[in-house]
């Protein structure tokens, strides 16, 4: 049975489950290599596809068949995910250099100064309030210094995984950090 563009438009507006698979069949390649030219990351790239398709589903009451083809909509959907990866990546940027220049800022402070054992032993402190994998992501960031992609491929976790286990980790560190400094004054 051959399927039209417009039937599975219609169904899917409609929340037909098998015009959704459809739509992934006909679609998916076509987000998948939008987002994988624009974030130069294949893994990112299937990450995006999967949150294209999962927010449309879930968005489906938004989609309106006559006022345009659910190819565009997908697409349109596609360039808002793609920009949020965007983001995304560059906060996971710059929490990543922040927290390097603090670690270069601390090499070059007096190894033997009782501030930085205190530091030293508050950041241990805080690093066993993380989750497991959160405390294994940073450790291997920092300690092992290798990247998200070699943690990834030594975990066994997918990319995205592991970027989400650095960002949530980071994000609790510098939270606790704060209500510790803010307490101190």
């Amino acid at each position: 049975m051959q399927t039209t563009d417009d039937d599975i438009a219609k169904g899917f507006a409609l929340g037909d489950e098998a015009c959704l698979a459809a739509a992934y069949r006909r679609w998916g390649s076509l987000v998948y290599s939008a987002a994988s030219r624009a974030l130069g990351d294949s893994e990112e790239a299937k990450d995006v596809a999967q949150q294209v398709f999962i927010g449309a589903w879930r968005g489906r009451a938004g989609f309106q068949p006559e006022r345009g083809t659910l190819a565009g909509w997908l697409m349109g959907i596609t360039r808002f995910k793609i920009a949020d990866a965007l983001d995304q990546r560059s906060r996971r940027r710059r929490d990543l250099q922040a927290v390097s220049a603090a670690k270069v800022e601390e090499t070059l402070a007096d190894e033997a100064t009782p501030n930085r054992v205190v530091d030293q032993l508050m950041v241990r402190e805080f690093l066993a309030q993380l989750s497991d994998s959160q405390r294994q992501v940073l450790e291997m960031t920092f300690f092992d210094d290798l990247t998200q992609a070699q943690i990834a491929e030594r975990t066994g976790l997918p990319l995205g995984t592991v970027k989400t286990h650095a960002r949530r980790g980071l994000i609790a560190l510098k939270r606790r950090m704060e209500e510790v400094e803010g307490a101190a004054h």
